[in-house]
């Protein structure tokens, strides 16, 4: 990709404009930032409470790329490529629990919990094949709170570095008891980066969410941003609501480039936001609770699933909206409210600065060449 200069310059926000139209519009970005931002960030992919006994195990797409995280049978957590080392086959399609060995769906090669390659069916005429040389692909592995995440880089920064001080500052709310409840997964017709802006900021609240409004004390909505995470946070109101009974606070994080913790007492909802085109994205929504087997607790996640669909569809409208403005004539770049929408300027200011490692490794490239 090649981008202006000035449109990849970081300004103070009073003075920033949007990023460029055509970044959420071309169809090259979406290779451009396979490789500049999904390839080298930690990506999500559940929480510890799906995967507690050996042979649990989850899927995932990590910049198109498969992966599977498994508990082994030493109680370790490994994650792999879900790619079979005989022709590419999947090692599993769907989340699992309990199995006592991986198997490849297309050929039945089998490989231990921990990636090794035990059998291989009709093999015994191949010449100069040790079992040992084809094992399964590691993938770096890290977990933050209870959370699993992986890395398909060789070398990632800690994960830590991108969550630190998160869990000082929702004490005494602790993420790792929760149990993992459901997941609801929505496509949207719009850019990842659409989606992601509008998640940053509570300008809209009163015009596309006029109920949240009721539930959050909109006059005390504050955004922070740290290194490579921000804020939103609102004490809830007063009045007796689905969360709670007249107190506690609604925390919203977004950590770069694509995860969110929608965090309300005695609740975790997580948002991985993945792009499947240039005008299309996936999000997946994982719900975990404190409490998912009292008569209460069940009445209130039921509750707690329909008032976020019904925020999650007004959310995708909205969008969807967005991304059509976008591809018109009319817009290219805009202006921030240094109010309310400085969450978006610091997702879009991570953004250029990778964009710009990016184009520093390939014109190292070309000089070492």
């Amino acid at each position: 990709m090649r981008f202006l200069q000035n449109d990849l310059k970081i300004k103070p926000l009073a003075r920033a404009e949007t990023i460029p139209s055509d970044w959420y519009t071309d169809p090259a970005m979406n290779a451009f930032e396979r490789k500049t931002i999904f390839d080298k960030t930690w990506q999500f992919v559940c929480h510890i409470s799906k995967l507690s006994n050996p042979g649990d195990h989850a899927v995932a797409s990590v910049a198109d790329n498969p992966v599977l995280v498994v508990r082994g049978s030493d109680g370790s957590l490994r994650a792999f490529y879900n790619v079979c080392r005989h022709r590419g086959g999947p090692i599993a399609v769907e989340d699992g629990c309990g199995v006592k060995a991986l198997q490849c769906k297309y050929h039945g090669w089998t490989y231990t919990l921990e990636g090794h390659l035990r059998g291989v069916p009709k093999f015994d005429r191949t010449e100069l094949f040790n079992k040992k040389d084809y094992g399964l692909v590691p993938v770096n592995l890290d977990i933050w709170d209870g959370l699993i995440f992986v890395n398909l880089d060789e070398k990632p920064a800690p994960l830590a570095k991108f969550y630190h001080g998160i869990s000082e500052r929702i004490h005494p709310l602790k993420l790792e008891p929760m149990r993992f409840h459901q997941r609801v997964i929505y496509d949207v017709q719009c850019n990842w980066k659409v989606y992601v802006d509008n998640y940053l900021e509570g300008y809209h609240l009163p015009f596309v969410h006029p109920e949240l409004c009721k539930l959050l004390d909109y006059a005390q909505y504050q955004t922070e941003t740290f290194e490579y995470y921000s804020l939103q946070h609102s004490p809830i109101t007063p009045e007796e609501n689905i969360y709670t009974s007249g107190a506690g606070t609604a925390f919203y994080y977004f950590v770069f480039p694509n995860f969110m913790l929608n965090i309300l007492p005695g609740r975790l909802q997580t948002n991985l936001v993945l792009p499947l085109s240039h005008d299309r994205c996936r999000v997946i929504f994982d719900y975990h609770y404190n409490d998912t087997e009292s008569e209460i607790a069940r009445k209130k996640i039921d509750d707690d699933l329909k008032y976020s669909d019904w925020v999650q569809h007004e959310d995708i409208t909205i969008c969807e909206h967005v991304q059509k403005g976008l591809n018109s004539k009319a817009y290219t770049k805009g202006r921030f409210s240094v109010e309310m929408e400085n969450a978006v300027h610091h997702f879009q200011s991570l953004l250029k600065t990778y964009y710009k490692k990016s184009q520093s490794r390939s014109s190292k490239r070309k000089i070492s060449k």
